[in-house]
C-alpha cells in the first residue's frame, strides 16, 4: 500500500508522541522532584505549586483555578504543608502551565532529597499568641534555600509563632517556635497571683509574696507577661526555639531540642550549617534524626550549635522523656 505524504507525516508524528510518552514515563522521579507527581490514574499528575508559609497573593489563586479548570477537572487539593496542588492533570500540558506560572513569578514546588517549600503560621503578623514574625524568615528562607540539595533525604523546616506550635516544629527537620523568657521586676509585684493562675504548665508558684518560675516547666508562651495587670512580670528576651531531627510519616521522630532564644539572623546561618553537617554526616536516604540516632545529637550540637555561639539546650531528662513516649531516633 502506498502511504501518502500526509498520512507518512501524521504516522511520524503519533510515533513521536507515543516515544516520548514513553520517556516522560521512564523518568517518574525527575517529574516528582520538580514538583510533577505521578497519580494512580495513567498519564495523569498532579502539580504542586510553591507557596512558602501558605501565603499566596489573589491574582495566583486565580491563575491556580484558572489551571486547574482548563488543564485539571476544576478542582485543587491544598496539602498538609501548605502547597496547593492541582491533580488530573496530563504530562502533555506541563509546559502550558509553566508558561502561565513564570508569567506571574510563580513556580511549581520541588520534591526530592532536597530542601521542601518551609511552612509557617501567621505568627504576629496578625495572630495575637504569636511572639516571632514567622512570614517574613519563612519568606527570606525560601528564598534563600528552597531546592537547595541535601544529598540523602527531603529536609522539612517550619516556623511557628509561638509554643502551641501549630505548624508541627516538632516534627520537622529543623524547626523553629516563638518563645519568650519571663522576668519579675520585683518591685512592681502587688502579688495578685494574676500570672500564677494564668500558667497553664504550673512554671509560676507564690513564695513570700511573689511569683518565682520554674525555668524547666516553663514552656515560654508569655501568658504571664500579658496578663500583669502592672507590668511587673516583663519579657528578659525572646527568640527561637529550635527543634531538629523530627520527622512524621510510618515511622515518626519526635525531634530533639537543641537551641534556645536564637534570633531570626542566626536562623540563616543555622539551616546553612546543619545542611553542611547533615550532607557530611548522613548515610544514604536517612534524614537528619536517624543520623542523629546513629551518631548522637551531642555530635550535631558539638559541631553546629556551640561553634555558632547559640544557647545550646542539654537536657538529658527530657530526651529519656521523649524516648519513654516512644519516639525513637532510629
Amino acid at each position: 500500500m502506498v502511504v501518502s505524504g500526509i498520512e507518512a507525516e501524521l504516522a511520524g508524528l503519533k510515533a513521536g508522541l507515543k516515544k516520548e510518552a514513553r520517556r516522560v514515563k521512564l523518568n517518574f522521579d525527575d517529574l516528582k522532584s520538580g514538583g510533577f507527581i505521578k497519580q494512580t490514574q495513567k498519564d495523569l499528575f498532579t502539580v504542586r505549586l510553591r507557596c512558602p508559609g501558605g501565603r499566596v497573593t489573589a491574582d495566583r489563586l486565580r491563575v491556580a483555578a484558572e489551571i486547574a479548570e482548563r488543564y485539571g477537572r476544576g478542582e485543587v487539593h491544598v496539602s498538609v504543608r501548605q502547597s496547593i496542588e492541582v491533580p488530573y492533570v496530563s504530562y502533555e500540558h506541563f509546559e502550558a502551565i509553566a508558561e502561565a506560572l513564570r508569567a506571574i513569578d510563580w513556580s511549581v514546588a520541588s520534591c526530592g532529597p532536597r530542601v521542601r517549600v518551609p511552612t509557617a503560621c501567621a505568627g504576629c503578623a496578625y495572630n495575637p499568641n504569636g511572639l516571632m514574625d514567622t512570614q517574613s524568615v519563612c519568606a527570606e528562607v525560601d528564598r534563600r534555600y528552597f531546592g537547595t540539595p541535601t544529598g540523602h533525604h527531603k529536609f522539612k523546616i517550619s516556623f511557628s509563632g509561638c509554643p502551641i506550635d501549630c505548624f508541627r516544629t516538632r516534627e520537622m527537620d529543623l524547626g523553629f517556635q516563638g518563645s519568650a523568657e519571663p522576668v519579675l521586676v520585683e518591685d512592681l509585684c502587688t502579688g495578685c497571683e494574676l500570672c500564677v493562675r494564668s500558667c497553664e504548665d504550673f512554671a509560676l508558684r507564690m513564695e513570700d509574696g511573689l511569683p518565682v518560675r520554674d525555668a524547666d516547666r516553663c514552656n515560654g508562651c508569655g501568658d504571664c507577661i500579658k496578663v500583669c495587670p502592672v507590668d511587673a512580670m516583663v519579657e528578659a528576651r525572646r527568640g527561637w526555639l529550635v527543634r531538629a531531627g523530627g520527622k512524621h510519616g510510618k515511622h515518626p521522630i519526635f525531634a530533639y531540642e537543641v537551641a534556645n532564644y536564637v534570633s531570626n539572623e542566626d536562623v540563616y546561618s543555622l539551616i546553612e550549617m546543619t545542611l553542611e553537617w547533615y550532607r557530611s554526616n548522613g548515610e544514604g536516604r536517612e534524614r537528619l534524626g536517624a543520623t542523629f540516632g546513629r551518631l548522637g545529637v551531642e555530635k550535631y550540637i558539638d559541631e553546629v550549635i556551640d561553634p555558632l555561639g547559640l544557647e545550646a539546650t542539654r537536657n538529658p531528662e527530657d530526651r529519656r522523656k521523649y524516648k519513654s513516649e516512644g519516639n525513637t531516633y532510629g
